[in-house]
């Protein structure tokens, strides 16, 4: 299913309701476009008041029209497929002693929106309700004063300059710990004391979100492979990396799609405690994004497709002089298919992206740019057999220091589907050979 408007117009109101009292109607026509037709369109003949029971309109509404709306200083873009999008914070919690750490992403608003500050919510128990703290304009906050033992779960709230509400967090908990306790000392002589942690739940990470169902996740630390998983049929994954240093690392992940094409990456850096294991949720990968043709002949339709989660809003984004927006659903498999009318776009070069919402709160980040041409004739887009070049294991048109720790990661490892990527000499094993071939192919 598709949903669409494009181009420039006229700004379009559809009003849905009970029989106006005493309307003053003026005869209206059928609208059609290449991408839209309006049936029976209603209209007032122009100024005073239209009211019923249930609602009243204020104005004049105009006719429908296309593509009519012309200005030098700025551009009307109508329509539903255009509006604003607010990305989803990703929240980072920590328990410390008698507190919890908090961090999270940044909500980027698009077409409009525009983030101000950002409030704390707070409870005791999963799902609210919620007390909340306003924290102003910052991306880390630390909540004080808790019991130590007791799980804690906060969501983070993205306010615009008039405290309106424009993005919530998934939840995120925590379980402050207890301060050191110090034995009393011996009423012998000799010894000393030290101080005993009451618990050591150990030093970690902890991992979920969304990617594709039934995908391979991976997780980085310091650009090396730190584990993966596969997420379930419903696109969710978790994973736990615990025995890890304290510190301050940069964590990031990323997917592959049912095509094996390799989402953008998503990056995190966080201050590990000693003792603590420190919770990452939220985390909503990309779709991918590919198209069927390398060039369209400018009138034809050129089809853009990818994988996200299952019935998730997909928004295209076709990046032009002006920008396109067009959006579709994706199917029980995670699978969107999209076909955009080249007609409307001028002779050269494009590209297109991608982006997910659920339930109208949570929104990915942006795919990958696919680019393409609009010319004279139609050419199919084909895939690189080595995604760009051999040693090239992430994808990203380079080889450099990910793709070595990709490699080292398999180094002298018995080798899984995503292991033989790392076997560039196809002798079912990762060794030094390989690693010739990688430096070889180098780009940094």
């Amino acid at each position: 299913m598709q949903r669409i408007i494009f181009g420039c117009g006229t700004l379009l109101v559809l009003l849905a309701g009970m029989e106006l009292a005493a309307p003053r109607i003026a005869s209206a026509q059928d609208i059609s476009s290449s991408n839209y037709q309006v049936l029976a369109p209603v209209i007032t003949s122009g100024g005073g008041y239209a009211t019923s029971s249930s609602f009243s309109v204020l104005g004049v509404i105009s006719e429908f029209s296309h593509n009519l709306s012309d200005s030098d200083s700025f551009d009307l873009v109508p329509g539903f497929a255009a509006y604003p999008f607010v990305s989803t914070p990703v929240v980072t919690a920590t328990g410390v002693t008698t507190a919890v750490n908090l961090s999270w992403t940044a909500a980027v608003g698009v077409l409009g929106y525009s983030t101000a500050s950002y409030s704390i919510g707070q409870s005791t128990a999963s799902g609210g309700p919620y007390t909340f703290t306003a924290v102003g304009n910052v991306l880390s906050s630390t909540v004080s004063s808790l019991t130590a033992g007791t799980p804690y779960y906060f969501i983070i709230r993205a306010h615009d300059s008039y405290s309106t509400t424009i993005a919530t967090s998934t939840e995120a908990t925590a379980t402050p710990t207890a301060a050191a306790t110090t034995p009393p000392s011996s009423s012998g002589g000799g010894g000393g004391s030290s101080a005993i942690p009451v618990s050591d739940t150990g030093t970690g990470a902890s991992f979920s979100g969304s990617a594709y169902p039934n995908s391979t996740v991976t997780v980085l630390k310091d650009a090396q492979v730190a584990a993966t998983s596969i997420s379930g049929s419903d696109a969710s994954f978790q994973m736990t990396l615990s025995n890890l240093a304290a510190g301050n690392f940069i964590f990031s992940l990323y997917s592959e799609d049912n095509n094996g094409n390799r989402s953008s990456l998503v990056s995190f850096p966080l201050s590990l405690t000693q003792g603590a294991i420190t919770n990452v949720t939220g985390i909503f990968i990309a779709p991918t994004i590919l198209a069927d043709k390398s060039e369209v002949r400018r009138g034809d339709t050129i089809t853009l497709f990818g994988q996200s989660v299952p019935k998730s809003d997909i928004i295209i984004t076709v990046h032009s002089d002006q920008s396109y927006f067009g959006t579709t659903i994706s199917d029980k498999g995670g699978v969107y298919l999209y076909n955009f009318d080249s007609s409307i776009l001028d002779y050269g070069s494009h590209s297109a992206q991608s982006k997910a919402m659920i339930g109208n709160q949570l929104v990915s980040g942006l795919s990958p740019a696919v680019n393409f041409q609009v010319g004279t004739k139609n050419v199919a887009a084909t895939k690189a057999a080595t995604c760009g070049s051999i040693g090239d294991l992430n994808c990203d048109n380079r080889v450099n220091l990910v793709d070595f720790s990709i490699m080292a990661y398999w180094y002298q490892r018995t080798l899984s589907a995503n292991g033989l990527k790392a076997d560039l000499n196809h002798d079912n094993k990762v060794n030094l050979t390989d690693f010739s071939i990688l430096a070889s192919r180098w780009t940094g």
